[in-house]
């Protein structure tokens, strides 16, 4: 593998090299991995988005009702039209047509505030923010507006990925991290101004190739990003400067075929756990130990009463009961390839995947 120079930026907007390793491979050149995926069968699945016979469905977030469970909520973008709210039944609670949203993540800021927040690549120059409030009851959205997070000044980005993480500073509601189509990470801090939400961008990480996937480790303080044809990397933020690290890159060791996409975590304890990752280019899910990064097994989304599931972009998972359906835990995972039907977001029992691994 040849060592490839890259830099991070700073808030202060200085360029710092860090080396990074190269791992691309292309799905035919993929080899098999050191131990095989198992299969699941999906319990159910949400109605197909609304824009047919295109590649729409894109990334789902999840909302846990602590008082019922049963009465959780999804968030799936459709990426040509906006933004879906489907119960566990799969059913559409509502929808918003807001555009090209892309990729979605979710923040419960007090009881009964859920902040809904969408990477908007509607405008290709001037990459936004949309952000919706959640009502848990009725399970509607109403639209917050959007928001401009990059100087005054910047290069034409296109808002890719998306995710959030928890305030990190006195004032701030939470941070936001939008990965621009060029393989930037920009994270900004989300603050309330005069009953209005602004976004004030902080400092930027960057990645060689094209990114998307990520998910923030609020225990940690790690961003885990996926850049599609190379693999996982880490990125600390509880330090001044943004430097990235391997975490798991792309071939038969670490079990991953490019594209690298959607990631999630099913964290344990202070700081253990494991990351999930969508190994688009075998149609697989890999899980890696969080404090290790060594393989913990992979799946696949396997033909069934609901389908399988390829060509998955963004994956969701959060641990805990949701009712009997899902007594450990809700997976919910991108369909590419719901046909005859447009594409879709299959439900799979967390319980029924750590099952599966362990035998």
């Amino acid at each position: 593998m040849a060592a490839l120079p890259r830099f991070v930026t700073a808030g202060s907007g200085a360029l710092l090299p860090v080396l990074f390793l190269s791992a691309c491979a292309s799905v035919a050149e993929f080899p098999r991995p050191f131990y095989p995926a198992v299969d699941v069968a999906a319990t159910g699945e949400t109605a197909p988005v609304g824009s047919a016979n295109a590649d729409a469905a894109d990334d789902p977030a999840i909302w846990r009702n602590p008082a019922d469970p049963a009465a959780s909520l999804i968030v799936g973008t459709d990426k040509k039209a906006g933004l879906y709210v489907y119960g566990l039944d799969g059913k559409v609670r509502d929808f918003v047509a807001a555009g090209a949203l892309n990729n979605v993540d979710l923040r419960e800021l007090r009881p009964g505030f859920v902040l809904v927040a969408a990477s908007d690549r509607s405008d290709l120059t001037e990459p936004k923010i949309a952000l919706f409030r959640l009502d848990g009851a009725s399970g509607k959205l109403s639209s917050l507006g959007t928001l401009a997070f990059l100087d005054a000044g910047h290069a034409p980005a296109e808002a890719y990925g998306f995710c959030m993480g928890k305030a990190l500073a006195s004032g701030e509601l939470a941070r936001a991290y939008v990965v621009l189509k060029d393989g930037t990470v920009a994270e900004s801090a989300l603050e309330a101004a005069g009953g209005t939400i602004t976004a004030r961008h902080l400092r930027s990480v960057r990645f060689r190739t094209q990114s998307e996937g990520c998910v923030v480790d609020d225990r940690t303080g790690q961003l885990y990003v996926a850049e599609e044809d190379v693999g996982i990397w880490r990125v600390d933020l509880r330090s001044a400067v943004l430097r990235a690290e391997a975490f798991a890159m792309v071939g038969a060791e670490k079990g991953l075929a490019a594209d690298v996409e959607g990631l999630a975590l099913a964290p344990e304890g202070r700081d253990g756990g494991m990351l999930v990752a969508s190994s688009q280019g075998d149609n697989a899910y890999a899980l890696f130990d969080l404090v290790t990064a060594a393989p913990k097994g992979r799946f696949r989304i396997a033909a069934g009463q609901f389908g399988a599931t390829s060509d998955t972009d963004g994956i969701e998972l959060v641990p805990g009961d949701f009712g009997p359906a899902f007594p450990a835990g809700l997976f919910v995972a991108q369909d590419g390839d719901n046909a005859p039907r447009a594409q879709n977001f299959k439900l799979v029992s967390w319980q029924t995947i750590l099952d599966r691994l362990e035998r």
